[in-house]
């Protein structure tokens, strides 16, 4: 009777991670990633600019449709997926790094290590932002019953100047926060991670989770660094994305570089 190997656990090595770093040490992630986009910056910035096209496109396409009751989770699932959408920018500053040779091209047509468990965690991170856009018409609904959007013109008052669409605000938020943090917590070091190392998809993303809870101070100043200046970009009609997405991809790559070990 034929007998099953055992399966020998990894063994555990030193320095996974690093942990005690200062809050300000975002700032420094930054400041690199800064300083990665200045590297031959043409093919960084035409990488943000693809990204502002597809994002003015789809912004455009929720109008065209009529289903612009959707455009904020939209927005907030964006960042859900962003990570994934920045696996070119973290092949430049591995590439910087390493001192290969940068192009455009390498940066469109990344060859990662784990091969296609990239483009499964893309798919999961896909997944979760759609269940996060649901969540949040459910939500509406459940607020305001089955009355229908009343147009982005008017949903501020609606929102802000009657005890429902408080109430909804906080709901929403609290939910929002929920699915903010832990998309934050699987998917920033897991693509990273998933570039560099033959790893599957599952164990980047609970390094990824753990990663970062072990590293709470620091990574809270990234996340609300992210949130802040994805903000400008939104304020600036997008076109923001054009410089601050490359910085926060090439700064997301130095993060990961100083945690993981």
């Amino acid at each position: 009777m034929p007998t099953i190997p055992a399966v020998m656990p990894p063994l555990p090595r030193d320095k996974r991670w690093n942990r005690g770093y200062a809050p300000s040490t975002a700032f420094q992630w930054l400041n690199a990633g800064w300083h990665d986009l200045l590297v031959q910056p043409a093919p960084s910035l035409i990488y943000g600019f693809i990204v502002f096209l597809v994002s003015a496109a789809i912004v455009f396409g929720l109008f065209a449709f009529g289903w612009d009751y959707i455009l904020f989770p939209a927005f907030a699932g964006f960042m859900v997926v962003g990570p994934i959408v920045a696996v070119g920018l973290y092949e430049k500053s591995r590439a910087i790094a390493a001192g290969e040779p940068v192009s455009l091209v390498r940066m469109i047509f990344v060859r990662p290590a784990s091969g296609g468990q990239i483009l499964f965690t893309g798919v999961l991170l896909c997944l979760l932002m759609l269940i996060w856009m649901r969540a949040a018409v459910i939500i509406y609904a459940l607020f305001f019953g089955l009355r229908p959007f009343p147009g982005l013109e008017h949903i501020a008052p609606m929102l802000f100047t009657t005890p429902i669409g408080g109430a909804m605000v906080i709901v929403g938020s609290a939910v929002g926060a929920l699915f903010a943090a832990f998309s934050f917590a699987i998917s920033v070091f897991a693509i990273p991670m998933m570039l560099q190392e033959r790893v599957d998809a599952l164990t980047a993303m609970g390094t990824s989770m753990a990663l970062v809870w072990n590293n709470r101070p620091v990574m809270l100043t990234w996340g609300a660094i992210v949130l802040i200046l994805f903000l400008l970009s939104l304020a600036t009609g997008l076109l923001g994305l054009i410089v601050v997405f490359p910085v926060l991809g090439h700064g997301t790559w130095h993060a990961y570089r100083a945690i993981r070990r």
